[in-house]
């Protein structure tokens, strides 16, 4: 018998049958392409006019500055462009699966318990038949224990050298597979994640599938909801365009990338560059240059197959930023890619749109300082009649903005992406520093679960950079020099005041974003978490102690639950909470931690709850429950994982 010729593949030809991304019509991918041709035409004959026709002798620098900045992202557009030229360019899913081994690999340093619990729980239980390994780099007794319970192996290293790379490494070592799935510590996969990924690996000169990576914690720092919405529904999230467009795009030109997480690896293919490379802290981007430098082919597989935590504060997103600009500024100097003729002219393009993205945000630094310098010196950049030139600037900036906005298929919003560009500005400036120059940067692991509140039952806001805070004072200065300007009471006056009202324009413009990002990073809504693990929205039935509750949201840890207010529970008591699952009861001993009045009117009760310690076997069938779907694009629930049961009016499902 084959080895997938078993019991356990109960529904393998429906999950390699469902598509992975329905392709875009064509009518739809030539008009966004006319648009962006359209935007870069009009926009190289504008840069022509403005280098040989609107200089400003008096004030060079200032106008060399600001074309250079204007050139930048005309190129950024370019590279946008060949990025997003074909986002349909994935080969189809091979219609059989390899007869090849493979082993889930769940790195961990830090992370605790309940962040890892469904991790583990869900990679456990995915088909085929595979090895599920913790690598544990902080050597702890209860991870052992707990990787033990869910059925997974445990294995720990001597040392700690080289962080995640070298802890894969030593892993790999030990292991005699063809295939490895590596799982960030909380990344939640899908049923279907290796049923739908390994049949890529038939091609023998397959190195590596990629997935996208997307998160259950849809109210994090990096996710824009719509506050009016009873369920906060998400409206926007920072990383979408890059991992369901730009990561799809470079199927085309054979450049898809390892993205630390959500992949499977062909062990050949990393034992043919040395293994994982462990000299920056992106090994996952480096290592694949170095196997495409050996003529090794990648996938990407747009799919949402696993689905972990995002940066839930402003401290963790800039620091994840702050490595991510790191690593590629150190692959930039150590790998060269955008001039090694080892790799093909298609992926250097491809890197090169990666890499110096990161630089966008010197662009944006030279476009929130030059209006200040224009209000403060009186001096203009653009020596051109005013009403031509606007003209030409707002059609220009119009159609690229256009270009961006359909190529990233309507991905990109321009105010939340400017907040959140600004909420990174100075992670990434230091970061392009530290990794171009800096030799030695240590591996900073990004914090996940409950946060260090202080000591105290409040939650911690996050602190303002100090370049925020300074731009944001320079601009109220340079606003109220120019009002006092303009009235004659400074010793400045513009000779061009069409320049200094555009000035303060973009002044009060940035101004009014710098003020929004600074409101976002300051908001209790993203400070410090308290809770153990992540909590989603539910309307499930349940009891406490033998009396009917709704349950109004549920995590690993806890829940939260309405009852009739005749029924109420003291505080600090335990109490049982049971919960239909699809497999059977689930109780759950709990702590009553508050009791308050309930918002659905008189006579009910909203009542906290913390489970108690120990319960690890009802926790994994409650994470399989909350986590575990065949497939998430649509956020549907397995049929045959242990799923929560609804209430009868089932208004919201429980899982992302």
């Amino acid at each position: 018998m084959d080895r997938y010729d078993t019991p356990q593949v109960t529904h393998l030809n429906a999950v390699m049958a469902a598509p992975a991304r329905p392709p875009e019509p064509a009518g739809r991918t030539w008009s966004i392409r006319a648009s962006a041709l359209l935007g870069l035409g009009f926009g190289l004959s504008y840069l022509i006019w403005r280098a040989t026709s609107t200089l400003h002798p008096e004030a060079m620098t200032l106008s060399i500055v600001l074309l250079l900045l204007e050139v930048h992202a005309w190129l950024g557009l370019a590279l946008f462009t060949f990025s997003l030229w074909d986002v349909d360019g994935a080969p189809p899913v091979p219609g059989q699966l390899p007869d090849l081994s493979v082993a889930v690999l769940i790195p961990t340093y830090n992370e605790p318990a309940e962040v890892l619990l469904p991790t583990i729980a869900a990679a456990v239980a995915l088909e085929p038949s595979h090895r599920t390994l913790v690598l544990d780099d902080g050597n702890r007794p209860e991870i052992a224990r707990l990787a033990g319970r869910l059925g997974a192996e445990y294995l720990t290293r001597p040392d700690h050298v080289h962080a995640k790379a070298g802890n894969l490494n030593h892993a790999l070592e030990q292991l005699d597979v063809d295939l490895v799935a590596i799982l960030d510590a909380d990344h939640v996969a899908a049923p279907g994640f290796l049923l739908r990924t390994m049949p890529y690996f038939v091609d023998e000169g397959l190195a590596l599938v990629q997935t996208p990576q997307d998160f259950y914690n849809e109210d994090s720092f990096e996710h824009v909801t719509d506050r009016r919405s009873p369920r906060a529904q998400p409206l926007f999230s920072e990383q979408s365009v890059f991992y369901r467009e730009i990561q799809p795009g470079k199927n085309r030109w054979g450049a898809a990338f390892w993205c630390g997480t959500g992949a499977v690896v062909r062990t050949s293919a990393l034992a043919s560059v040395g293994g994982v490379t462990t000299t920056s802290v992106t090994e996952d981007v480096q290592t694949t240059i170095r196997m495409h430098r050996r003529g090794w082919r990648t996938v990407y597989h747009d799919e949402v197959l696993a689905r972990g935590l995002a940066a839930s504060t402003s401290q963790q997103y800039a620091l994840q930023r702050h490595r991510w600009c790191t690593g590629a500024m150190q692959v930039l100097r150590q790998e060269l890619p955008l001039t090694d003729r080892r790799l093909t002219l298609p992926q250097r393009l491809a890197y090169a749109a990666t890499f110096l993205g990161w630089f966008d945000a010197v662009r944006l630094l030279g476009l929130l300082v030059l209006p200040l310098a224009v209000l403060a010196t009186g001096a203009s950049p653009i020596m051109a009649p005013l009403p031509l030139f606007l003209v030409l600037f707002v059609t220009s900036l119009a159609l690229q903005q256009t270009a961006l906005w359909r190529l990233a298929r309507g991905r990109i919003r321009p105010v939340p992406t400017a907040v959140f560009d600004l909420s990174r500005l100075q992670a990434t400036l230091r970061a392009i520093i530290t990794g171009l120059f800096e030799r030695d940067v240590p591996f900073e692991v990004t914090p996940k679960g409950r946060g260090d509140t202080g000591g105290g039952d409040g939650r911690t806001r996050m602190p303002i950079p100090r370049l925020l805070t300074a731009l944001a004072v320079g601009h109220a200065l340079a606003l109220a020099w120019y009002a006092a300007s303009s009235a004659g009471l400074t010793p400045l006056s513009y000779p061009i005041p069409g320049v200094a009202h555009g000035a303060a324009f973009w002044t009060t413009v940035n101004g009014g974003l710098l003020l929004a990002a600074i409101a976002r990073m300051r908001s209790d809504r993203f400070a410090d978490e308290r809770r153990a693990s992540h909590r989603f929205p539910t309307n499930v039935r349940g009891t406490l102690d033998g009396h009917a509750v709704t349950v109004d949201d549920l995590s690993l840890t806890g829940a939260q639950v309405t009852l009739d207010a005749a029924f109420t529970p003291a505080e600090g008591v335990e109490a049982h909470l049971h919960l239909q699952l699809a497999d059977g009861v689930a109780t759950f001993a709990s702590e009553v931690r508050s009791v308050r009045d309930a918002p659905g009117g008189p006579g009910l009760v909203r009542v906290g709850l913390a489970f108690n310690p120990g319960q690890l076997d009802e926790q994994a069938r409650l994470a399989l429950g909350l986590f575990h779907a065949p497939s998430l694009e649509d956020g549907a629930m397995s049929a045959t994982a242990p799923a929560v049961r609804q209430a009868p009016d089932d208004r919201q499902r429980v899982a992302s």
